[in-house]
């Protein structure tokens, strides 16, 4: 029997239960929620706890509205900061804080506007690139799905207008900016014009080769491992503004093994340590802006234009489409989470590459003209 005002009772499968009674804001309509739990007092306990959420619920769904958009972004960064790595929760930080701050921090959720978030992307004197925008974009949706469900914010669904910039063909070494620069790398090799060979031989990221040690290079079963990245991000309190951090890979993908060559093995056996270490720079891993440096000396000294380092990387991707390698392994040997990725992102066919195959279609059609 229920004790008279408390709404509990005990149910015919032992259970006890507390019933309460709540009114939505929204409908206005009454409804029944219930708690259970094995014991009376516990139940009651129980109960009393989801009355006061729900008190404090509605509280915040009244006046959630009227919060500023600041302060639920600080709540939620707060948030990405205990649960994510560092080097993301920084990026999130300065894209808050670089380009909704000012745009959006006094603003109360009650005020958005489609105008409001259109001045985001649109009146800049400098346009912002495409993977920009779409970073923007992900920050505000995270942040304003956090306020619907943690102030019950009442937000009408839409999508955040984006302006498409024009993306910028991905560019890859040529077959003749390959072999100047290879030769001038094999003349007087070290271990820093290796790593260079590595990258371009394996795909490996600029943080994933300055991380990589020595009991990553696994010579019996002829595979390298990638464990770690190392980049360098900014830190809030310190003296400096930045600090070179080593941390996980970019994503569970990210953490591979990649079969290593005949070639790259007899390269790489006269600088293995025996000890443990970094394999470029020993004691510590290697500053990312200094070794890209280098690779930007090593460009102009094989007579090749100024790049990117990761366009190494697309060259990797690039030569192994060319050499008939499968979209599965390349994109596992890259640490892709989807082959799309590989695809959209790291294959370009060269103008070569588009010549043979226009090439192999004269063939067929040469043979159905002597055929008929």
């Amino acid at each position: 029997m229920p004790r008279r005002g408390e709404n509990i009772r005990k149910r015919k499968d032992g259970r006890w239960e507390g019933r309460y009674y709540v009114q939505e804001a929204k409908t206005g309509k009454n409804l029944q929620r219930s708690v259970y739990a094995k014991s009376y007092g516990e139940v009651k306990v129980k109960l009393s706890s989801a009355k006061l959420s729900w008190e404090a619920m509605e509280k915040r769904t009244l006046n959630g509205s009227q919060i500023r958009f600041s302060q639920v972004a600080e709540e939620w960064l707060a948030m990405v900061r205990s649960e994510k790595k560092h080097a993301t929760y920084t990026k999130y930080r300065m894209i808050y804080e670089k380009y909704l701050c000012p745009v959006l921090g006094r603003v109360a959720f009650s005020e958005w506007d489609y105008e409001l978030l259109t001045d985001l992307f649109q009146k800049r004197t400098i346009p912002l690139s495409d993977s920009l925008q779409k970073s923007i974009s992900c920050v505000l949706n995270q942040i304003r799905s956090y306020a619907v469900s943690h102030y019950s914010v009442s937000l009408s669904p839409y999508s955040i207008p984006r302006y498409k910039t024009g993306t910028k063909p991905v560019e890859v070494l040529n077959q003749s900016e390959q072999a100047r620069l290879l030769q001038y790398l094999y003349q007087e090799m070290d271990i820093y014009k290796l790593g260079i060979v590595l990258c371009i031989s394996t795909g490996l990221r600029l943080g994933e080769l300055c991380a990589l040690k020595w009991q990553d290079v696994d010579f019996e079963e002829h595979l390298l491992y990638i464990n770690a990245t190392v980049q360098r991000i900014a830190v809030e309190g310190g003296r400096a503004k930045t600090i070179l951090l080593e941390g996980s890979p970019k994503s569970c993908f990210s953490r591979r093994k990649i079969p290593l060559s005949d070639e790259l093995e007899k390269l790489l056996l006269p600088y293995w340590n025996h000890q443990e270490g970094y394999v470029i720079k020993g004691r510590k891993p290697m500053e990312p802006r200094t070794y890209q440096n280098k690779f930007q000396k090593y460009l102009q000294s094989a007579g090749v234009k100024k790049k990117n380092f990761h366009i190494l990387r697309h060259t990797f991707a690039t030569n192994c489409i060319s050499n008939g390698v499968d979209i599965k392994s390349l994109s596992e040997i890259l640490g892709h989470s989807d082959v799309k990725i590989t695809l959209n992102r790291y294959v370009h066919p060269t103008t070569e590459i588009k010549r043979q195959h226009m090439n192999s279609l004269s063939v067929i059609y040469g043979q159905l003209m002597g055929q008929s």
